[in-house]
């Protein structure tokens, strides 16, 4: 008979394990980067993973102790955890524990990121309703990064690529230091006092928080939510986030994903172009038509009312109007000769020249005044006595 061999079952094992490990590693602090974090959305529970350049372990943090962290955790930021070694038995897995969590070396930045950001958001700097549109089809991309950096090469890369026929305008800032914000917002005002540029990327390649810091600054960010341009930026690596993210128009998770929103394939232009054109020549055939249809109308209108017959009609009876118009002026005016002669007869009849032709003669004084009766004259005056054929000067001697 082979002698029997003592052995555990793996949940024993386990179980061995979890005492051993339980009892020797609790309340320790380990300090690490959360990566992989979840918010559990009904229990409340937190999981995340903690890791350093050589190694990682899972972690659990409940939500009656979650409660007392005063920070919004995420992925890439340092902490220091106050945890214990736990073991899920049924799996073999070890994971911590964590009752205590607080951000460690960048904390008070990423306090005052999340303080920053909590002020902006209530100020309505975020909304959507501010964010400028991007143009489809710019000519001009004014790039704001420093001009010997990699992201600057990968921008032009992808530009010269995809629309070769795009102008690009480097206004080169620092994006890393104590003057970087300052050098940014010129750069900003200056893009915006040169009308030409259609697009402004801002842009920096990856770091730390202390390297992209300068993009968290509350100066930037209201430069850049001032803007008349519209401004993508592509700051760092994917899972970099910073206030200028939040505050441009449209955020890209790196320098050359910046570059390939803000230029469109040179073959997308040009088939959009094809199609507009293809538009616009089923437009002006549809209009073309829908006048020719009128024009055609119209003729068949204008045919139908001859208007030759109608106008030769109307030139006759203006004619017949003229005719009976004259013919009545010459009645009108040969009457009013008439009149008028008859007029001039009686006038002359009574004028003074046919009196005096009729053997009488008018009398004036020295004055050239009219004597109508003798008392008109003094004994002794002259007078003139005007006949038909002339003149006599005469003196009264006596009275009658």
């Amino acid at each position: 008979m082979p002698v029997e061999k003592s052995y555990l079952t793996v949940s024993k094992l386990n179980s061995e394990i979890k005492n051993l490990v339980e009892g020797n590693l609790s309340s320790l602090w380990v300090k690490g980067e959360i990566s992989n974090y979840h918010l559990h959305p009904s229990s409340g529970h937190m999981y995340f993973t903690l890791k350093d350049t050589g190694g990682e372990i899972k972690c659990v943090m409940f939500r009656g102790n979650n409660n007392s962290v005063n920070f919004v955790p995420d992925n890439g930021i340092q902490v220091l955890i106050n945890c214990s070694v736990t073991i899920y038995e049924q799996r073999g897995q070890i994971q911590l524990r964590v009752f205590e969590m607080k951000p460690e070396g960048d904390g008070d930045l990423f306090l005052a990121f999340e303080k920053l950001k909590l002020k902006l958001i209530s100020e309505g700097l975020f909304e959507q309703s501010h964010k400028l549109t991007i143009p489809k089809y710019p000519k001009v991309i004014g790039v704001l990064t420093s001009g010997t950096s990699a992201a600057f090469k990968d921008i032009c890369n992808v530009i010269n690529r995809r629309a070769p026929y795009v102008k690009i305008i480097l206004r080169s800032v620092i994006v890393q230091g104590n003057d970087a914000s300052r050098t940014i917002i010129e750069g900003i005002e200056d893009f915006n006092s040169y009308e030409n540029v259609d697009v402004i990327i801002l842009s920096r390649g990856g770091g730390s928080i202390e390297d992209l810091w300068c993009f968290n600054e509350e100066s930037v960010a209201r430069s850049i939510f001032k803007s008349k341009i519209p401004i993508v930026t592509g700051i760092g690596h994917e899972t970099d986030f910073t206030i200028s993210d939040f505050t441009s128009d449209l955020r890209a998770p790196t320098p050359s994903a910046a570059a390939e929103l803000v230029a469109p394939k040179q073959e997308h232009a040009l088939g959009q172009l094809n199609q507009i054109q293809a538009q616009l020549y089923k437009s002006l055939k549809k209009t073309l038509e829908r006048y020719m249809l009128k024009i055609d109308y119209i003729d068949e209108k204008v045919r139908y009312l001859q208007p030759k017959k109608r106008i030769e009609s109307q030139i006759n009876k203006i004619t017949e109007l003229q005719k009976r118009l004259y013919s009545q002026i010459k009645i009108h005016h040969q009457n009013k000769t008439i009149e008028l002669n008859s007029v001039y007869k009686q006038f002359n009849g009574l004028s003074p020249n046919k009196v005096l032709d009729r053997g009488y003669s008018i009398l004036f004084s020295e004055e050239n005044e009219v004597i109508r009766k003798s008392s008109d004259l003094k004994l002794g005056e002259l007078f003139k006595a005007q006949t038909a054929n002339g003149a006599l000067i005469a003196k009264k001697t006596k009275e009658a």
